[in-house]
């Protein structure tokens, strides 16, 4: 079974967007509560006022499906569109090799052995 990660960048109002994740941690709780979910990460991107930026990881398909029928992915995609949303961007990758980024030597590496 390959993992599955999420990447997303939504752009709220700019006005909004700290209340938008202050007020999503519910979901973003439940979310990580489900069976398969390894990471559910919501944050504001210092770099843009409006911008959230989202990363999922999820130990398989069978999972992130799962996600997408649970309550806490309709609360939240429900609950983000309140508050002034002007984009949303978001891709999916299946993981085929996963390592550290430093070898043993502490060295960063493109690597995968």
């Amino acid at each position: 079974m390959a993992k599955i990660l999420i990447s997303a960048q939504i752009d709220l109002d700019p006005a909004q967007r700290d209340e938008a994740l202050r007020s999503a941690q519910k979901w973003i709780d439940a979310a990580l509560a489900e069976e398969g979910c390894i990471h559910y990460d919501w944050s504001a991107d210092l770099n843009n006022p409006a911008r959230v930026n989202v990363f999922e990881e999820w130990e398989s398909e069978e999972a992130l499906a799962a996600h997408f029928k649970d309550p806490a992915y309709i609360g939240m995609r429900d609950h983000v569109g309140q508050f002034g949303l002007t984009s949303a961007v978001s891709k999916k990758y299946r993981v085929d090799a996963e390592g550290p980024v430093y070898n043993e030597e502490g060295q960063a590496t493109e690597a995968f052995d």
